[in-house]
């Protein structure tokens, strides 16, 4: 039965919640939130004024289902969860899903150390950040290790000392290990490293100088000479903090939108200072302007993994979004204070917020001036292969290894905007003959295109080979074999220079037909798409032969478990002696009777 929008709209409540869409296929299109369900899912279903993105949503409908809610934030809350669990095609998707780094301080140890941290927080011990990229990180962690000397070394190079490193030699430390700091001395510069990272320079100023005053007076000048080196460490890096006299913990973030591309440009302000910045290019197919871009980006970017406890006390925003309201009340329940969004500034946060805008606008038009680029690259590469429409998938497919060892096969793909790195996959190759590249081919586009015809993702237009006729015959055969039907096979073979930019391109017909005079746009192209299957195949292949070389010959050897092969070990002193013993040799070994040692030899003879 056909979806009956006036029938669906009569029955809808008015009150908050989340509203998804579906395809006839039973596939999620869509997920809003809404304070009225009625009003806003009614907004889709009205005869003018829609954007043609909605409207080709509105077309796609079949089915929308509801779930009502007690509050519009518990609306945002649910909306962030499904967009992020179910990623619906048409509502704003973040790539970058990388972790930030912090600086972690183990406070609830006896000696508490400084250190970097990214990934989950386990760890027991304070968090600070997060930080915008590791260099911001380091240079923090650099300045409090010269102006207050916690430690940063790991806990088993600290528990293992007898004499103090060169850390406390060059005075970046007191030497906690071997106790030449009281607890109470190393208790205060840990005090004022948590007031520092936590932004109240002010206070820690103020509690060094009353320190130099009362050391002063005690006689006890070299104590008093080194808090007011401190003191003139921290005035200056203050000085070179502070921009226009501004302070606090900030977050700017700035929207651009053009020719359908977003981008969301992030400043980091702490303690008044632009500690880093971050560039996101989420995909916004309803987005009109720069505010409903936001308003759908910015509860991705706060509400993920449950909220993030370190969040600024202020975030600035380059137009005003419509959830504002909502979406404080959602940050305030996670973070458990006060925060503040804001659109509507002056001064110095005027200012910020025209630098992020500006620098989003310029990485967006560097986007699209690379698109653009590659779009010019896929129409030279459709004239020299003489396509009636550009190619909208292409992959490619390379092998590599060490003299036959750990053998690997990348695939590749590509598409009008460039590469598609999710939909990379790589092979570990078995069962052949070491070096021979035509039946590890043969492997992995089997293997590729078995699961391509299950269903298991989209078929590419062009197949490209790396290699001359041999490796196309490899290819026509897999496919036929398969059954595979519309994809043209590509080779590139390399010319007599062996050099870049003289390649043959071979396409698979009856007759294998040379390419002459391909466009060097098309061999620009083509270029780099077989260097990026190189470069994922290489990375692939390291990884796989350096974990075979960390695993010992004697692992899976029936019979053979930690203690025997610690044994064996120690009673030839290394593999190579145990590969070259004999059956009575390791026989001699406690704990290796006959039949085991048979086992043993046999396993590493096969080998």
């Amino acid at each position: 039965m056909a979806f009956d929008p006036p029938t669906f709209l009569k029955s809808l409540t008015q009150r908050p919640g989340i509203y998804q869409m579906f395809n006839g296929e039973g596939e999620i299109l869509y997920v809003g939130k809404a304070k009225n369900l009625k009003n806003r899912v009614s907004s889709y279903f009205r005869k003018t004024g829609l954007s043609p993105k909605t409207a080709a949503l509105v077309k796609r409908i079949e089915q929308i289902d509801v779930t009502v809610t007690e509050t519009e934030t518990e609306a945002l809350i649910l909306e962030h969860n499904l967009i992020k669990q179910r990623r619906p095609p048409f509502n704003i998707l973040m790539r970058d899903d990388k972790s930030y780094p912090y600086i972690l301080l183990t406070d609830k140890d006896k000696w508490p150390r400084l250190a970097f941290h990214r990934g989950a927080k386990k760890a027991k011990g304070t968090y600070f950040g997060p930080f915008p990229s590791v260099y911001a990180v380091r240079e923090t962690m650099s300045f409090l290790q010269k102006t207050f000397k916690v430690r940063q070394c790991e806990d088993s190079f600290f528990s293992n000392r007898s004499r103090p490193c060169l850390q406390y030699q060059i005075k970046r430390c007191t030497a906690p290990c071997v106790e030449f700091v009281s607890p109470e001395d190393y208790a205060a510069d840990v005090n004022v490293t948590r007031l520092y990272l936590d932004g109240k320079g002010d206070k820690i100023l103020k509690q060094l100088e009353g320190d130099m005053v009362k050391a002063a007076e005690a006689l006890a000048f070299e104590k008093a000479a080194e808090t007011r080196d401190q003191i003139a460490a921290l005035r200056q890096i203050q000085t070179q903090q502070v921009i226009e006299k501004g302070k606090g913990t900030i977050d700017v973030v700035a929207g651009a939108i053009n020719n359908g591309q977003a981008c969301v440009h992030m400043l980091y302000i702490r303690q008044g200072r632009i500690l880093g910045s971050r560039s996101y290019y989420p995909k916004a197919p309803l987005a009109q302007n720069v505010g409903e871009l936001l308003d759908d980006f910015l509860p991705l970017l706060y509400l993920a993994g449950g909220g993030r406890p370190d969040l600024p006390k202020e975030i600035l925003l380059n137009a005003e979004i419509d959830s504002a309201e909502t979406l404080t009340e959602a940050l305030e329940l996670q973070v458990q204070r006060k925060l503040e969004i804001r659109h509507s500034v002056r001064g110095f946060r005027a200012k910020w917020i025209e630098l992020a805008e500006r620098t989003a606008e310029q990485n967006l038009a560097g986007k699209l001036a690379s698109k653009q680029s590659q779009e010019k690259r896929m129409e030279s590469l459709r004239e020299t292969l003489e396509l009636e429409s550009l190619p909208e998938r292409i992959e490619c497919f390379d092998i590599s290894h060490s003299s036959g060892e750990a053998v690997v096969a990348s695939c590749v793909v590509f598409d009008a905007s460039g590469a598609v790195k999710s939909d990379y996959r790589r092979f570990n190759i078995e069962g052949i003959t070491g070096g021979d590249d035509y039946a590890a081919m043969e492997q992995a586009i089997r293997r590729r295109y078995t699961r391509l015809m299950k269903g298991e993702g989209k078929l590419p237009e062009i197949l490209l080979i790396d290699g001359g006729k041999g490796q196309i015959g490899i290819a026509k055969e897999v496919l036929a074999d398969l059954g595979v039907v519309g994809v043209m096979i590509l080779g590139v073979a390399k010319g007599t220079t062996r050099k870049a930019g003289f390649e043959t391109l071979i396409l698979a017909d009856q007759n294998n037909r040379v390419i002459a005079r391909p466009q060097q746009a098309a061999l620009h192209l083509i270029q780099q798409i077989r260097d990026e299957a190189h470069r994922f195949a290489i990375t692939g292949h390291k990884a796989r032969r350096d974990k075979k070389r960390r695993t010992s010959p004697l692992e899976g050897i029936p019979g053979v478990g930690p203690t025997r092969r610690r044994d064996l070990l120690k009673h030839f002193g290394g593999i190579r002696e145990v590969q070259k013993a004999s059956v009575a040799d390791l026989m001699k070994v406690p704990n290796i009777s006959k039949k085991v040692a048979d086992e043993i030899y046999s396993a590493l003879y096969n080998d």
